[in-house]
């Protein structure tokens, strides 16, 4: 015992002097690809900030937030860290939404002007954030003059930019018709997800010519970094009325996304794919840069909300083995999907939780906003998009008028005046692990992840690894303490024969065991926490003892 109490005290004083694997980047040592510890930040500007009094955010209010996001001093403060922004569709369109598009190269006139926007891309370059836009290539508005004129004229040169039909063609593989019947002129046409949103035909090489136009104005024209590719599994359909996932849409892909490498080189393309498992992993490797991790995120929900993690590991695993890290993007929530709170029918412990696994494993994580506020929302869409609480006053500091949708009832609470000053809130929660991971490098998106075996059901652990660092990351998924919980690994790439130092990053807690590493780098029955807090999450990172 006084051997290892010895070794132990001996260890800790050299391991304080040899940390590094958390250690803070300097400015000039920052990671030279954003992605390395990126997080990326999902912005409805119409919600985020109305800076004239009309009741609709915009792009003056959006730059007057930006030190929100991130305020461009690396050594931390007030801002969420968030470098990286996705902004959803900010072009010419008839509804709330955006998602059906009148003019791909001009910005919605409720958002302000493309001087505007430009303005605001300059100002988000001053901070180090990049910009993804929302481009929605798979179909447009029925009010799009290009659309009307194919209905109005069926010898134009635009009618096959759509799909027509004389008669309704083949249900898809859902049971439901998508073909609508032409308000005017002769003919049924295509639209998947509604009649005021019809398919482009990308058979046609004009459309996809017309598409790489649009990225292009946005990435050099407007300034952008990179393209949030919008509902991309739905870009074709085949003779049977299948609809999603078919062949050509990866064909298209692959020719889109070539396209944007090789005309912006350093931009990024990241799409919208709604499944897991084989049919996801076939839009890999050469089609857009990234996808949204779905399982994943669905992964992390479950857990926190069932308290074990039976199947946690299964989509995370086969996206690791299978594609570079830093190509798919995990996430809690966005702006289809009901909150992260209202999931957890308002357990804040568990949102934090949920945050805590998210923002401390491989990929490039998205955050919707309000979700560091522990916002609430539910169906339908609108109720998922509402104004962002920034005070405890009137129309919770969003607009001096009437918002263009009402507040959540949580205003009160869930904003970012109140939680700010307290330490322990799930905002300071966001800001303390997004701070975390841009300094650690081993908890960015390419380092690996190694399930470890528990003794606990309710406990989840892995190991952050690569060439110059790892970490430890431990959660209590239960309701109750947990004492002595061990952790075990066969093999990972910690070099072997060295013992090693835990130093607590996240949580709290005195290490009261060092971590002996055996040969191929395994483990067994590490216990470096007494107790694991109900709803806690840690962050160990290890430094080697000499």
């Amino acid at each position: 015992m006084i051997k290892h109490f010895t070794k132990y005290l001996l260890c800790f004083g050299e391991a304080i002097f040899l940390f590094s694997s958390c250690a803070p980047r300097a400015v000039e040592t920052q990671a030279a690809d954003w992605r390395e510890s990126g997080v990326c930040y999902e912005i409805f500007v119409r919600s985020f900030y109305d800076s004239d009094g009309d009741g609709v955010g915009d792009l003056q209010g959006l730059i007057q937030k930006l030190d929100y996001v991130n305020d461009g001093d690396p050594r931390g403060g007030t801002d969420l860290g968030a470098n990286c922004i996705w902004l959803m569709p900010v072009a010419e369109s008839p509804s709330y939404h955006g998602y059906d598009v009148t003019d791909y190269y001009t910005v919605n006139p409720d958002y302000g002007s493309n001087e505007d926007f430009k303005q605001f891309t300059d100002a988000a370059h001053e901070r180090s954030i990049r910009v993804l836009v929302d481009m929605v290539i798979n179909h447009t508005s029925s009010q799009h003059p290009v659309f009307q004129e194919s209905v109005s004229d069926q010898d134009s040169e635009y009618r096959d930019w759509f799909r027509w039909s004389p008669s309704p063609g083949p249900d898809n593989e859902y049971g439901d018709s998508n073909w609508r019947e032409a308000s005017e002129g002769e003919g049924y046409y295509y639209g998947f997800f509604s009649s005021r949103m019809p398919d482009l035909n990308w058979e046609t090489e004009a459309v996809r010519e017309e598409m790489k136009k649009a990225a292009s104005f946005w990435l050099d024209d407007m300034g952008a970094d990179g393209l949030r590719l919008d509902a991309v599994r739905h870009l074709m359909e085949d003779d049977e009325g299948r609809s999603t996932n078919v062949a050509r849409t990866h064909d298209m892909l692959r020719e889109y996304g070539e396209y944007v490498r090789e005309a912006h080189p350093g931009s990024y393309t990241v799409g919208e794919v709604f499944n897991g498992g084989e049919e996801f992993l076939a839009y890999y490797p050469d089609q857009l840069d990234a996808y949204f991790a779905f399982g994943v995120s669905d992964a992390i929900l479950d857990a926190v909300k069932s308290g074990s993690a039976a199947g946690f590991y299964d989509e995370l695993l086969r996206l690791q083995e299978t594609v570079p890290n830093d190509r798919y993007a995990p996430f809690l929530r966005n702006h289809d999907q009901t909150r992260t709170l209202t999931v957890l029918e308002g357990d804040v412990a568990r949102a934090k939780l949920a945050a805590s696994l998210l923002l401390t494993m491989p990929g490039v994580p998205f955050v919707y906003y309000g979700e560091e506020l522990g916002m609430t929302g539910d169906k339908p869409d609108r109720r998922l998009r509402t104004p962002m609480h920034w005070e405890l006053g009137p129309m919770a500091g969003f607009t001096t008028g009437e918002p263009w949708e009402p507040l959540q009832a949580d205003s009160l609470t869930a904003n970012v005046e109140a939680l700010a000053g307290d330490a322990g809130s799930i905002l300071n929660h966001y800001r303390e692990l997004i701070r975390l991971r841009s300094s650690c490098p081993v908890l960015g998106a390419n380092a690996e992840l190694v399930p470890l075996e528990t003794s606990s059901p309710a406990a989840v652990a892995f190991l952050r690894q690569q060439v110059d660092g790892a970490a430890v990351v431990v959660a209590n998924l239960g309701d109750e303490p947990l004492a002595g919980v061990t952790f075990s690994a066969e093999k990972s790439a910690i070099p072997p024969g060295v013992d090693y130092m835990p130093q607590v990053v996240l949580g709290e807690g005195p290490v009261i065991r060092l971590l002996e590493v055996g040969e191929n780098g395994g483990f067994e029955d590490f216990s470096p926490l007494e107790t694991l807090e109900p709803l806690q999450a840690y962050v160990l990172a290890l430094s080697a003892c000499r």
